[in-house]
Formats: C-alpha cells, sequence, structure tokens
C-alpha cells in the first residue's frame, strides 16, 4: 500500500460513516461482510483537506481501471449509491468491489472477499473527475 493506509478526504468521510451506519441492515451477507471491513480500514485511514487529497486516490466520481488476478481488467467509476449505473460501469461504494477500492491508490494491491471467493485486483490507473462529490455534499 502506498500510503499506509487508506486516505479519504474530510466532507466524504462524513458522509461515508452516515451511509455505513444507515446500510449496515443490508440484506445479504457479502455486502454486510464488505461493509464491515471497510468499517474497520475507515478506523485507521487518513483524514485530509481537499487540498492535500492525492490525485491517485480512489474517491467519489474516480474512474479506475482495475486489473484482476484472473486475467480480467475492467474500467469503472466509484459513485454514490443513488448514482450508480451498472450499463455506465458506475458502481456504488457500497458493492463488494467499491468498497474494496474506495481510499486506495494508484498501484496498490487490494485482496478481498467478493461473492465469487477472494481475489488480488491491481490498481492500474485513476482519474479523478472535475466535479468532486465533496463539493457536493451538504455537510
Amino acid at each position: 500500500m502506498k500510503y499506509g493506509s487508506i486516505i479519504i478526504e474530510k466532507k466524504e468521510y462524513v458522509y461515508l460513516k452516515r451511509i455505513i451506519n444507515i446500510s449496515g441492515y443490508a440484506k445479504d451477507f457479502e455486502t454486510q461482510q464488505s461493509l464491515q471491513k471497510f468499517s474497520d480500514e475507515l478506523q485507521n485511514a487518513q483524514i485530509v483537506d481537499e487540498e492535500d487529497m492525492p490525485e491517485e486516490i480512489i474517491r467519489f466520481n474516480s474512474k479506475v481501471t482495475v486489473a484482476s488476478e484472473k486475467g480480467w481488467e475492467r474500467t469503472l467509476q466509484v459513485v454514490t449509491p443513488t448514482e450508480r449505473d451498472l450499463k455506465q460501469n458506475k458502481i456504488s461504494f457500497l458493492t463488494p468491489m467499491g468498497s474494496a477500492l474506495f481510499g486506495y491508490s494508484e498501484g496498490d494491491t487490494v485482496t478481498w472477499d467478493f461473492p465469487t471467493g477472494q481475489q488480488q485486483l491491481k490498481i492500474v490507473a485513476v482519474a479523478q473527475e472535475t466535479n468532486t462529490v465533496s463539493k457536493k455534499l451538504s455537510i
């Protein structure tokens, strides 16, 4: 891990904590398990101001290219639950994949328990959208 722990922008951190608390009642076991693991990671996260946020960190609206140890590569965008759209490769951070990637950096390798079993994902590239969610969040 490039930075030693995940990095989260302050406003996004507050939003994440709120949503995770509400989502603790997810019906499927894999989602509950992923959110618990992500919640545990948040306890050791580096929380930073917007101006100190590194560009290569996965956050809301980041476009991420990941490569699996199983040989597939995919580009997707990590978004809030209301903006998810699988047809446009927009995944909610509440999904196992979304929570696995959030706060990690380009070049990191993430091991995560997915519904199909544990996998290692290499974060190949991270690109930020100019209009970040933290600017939209009214906290």
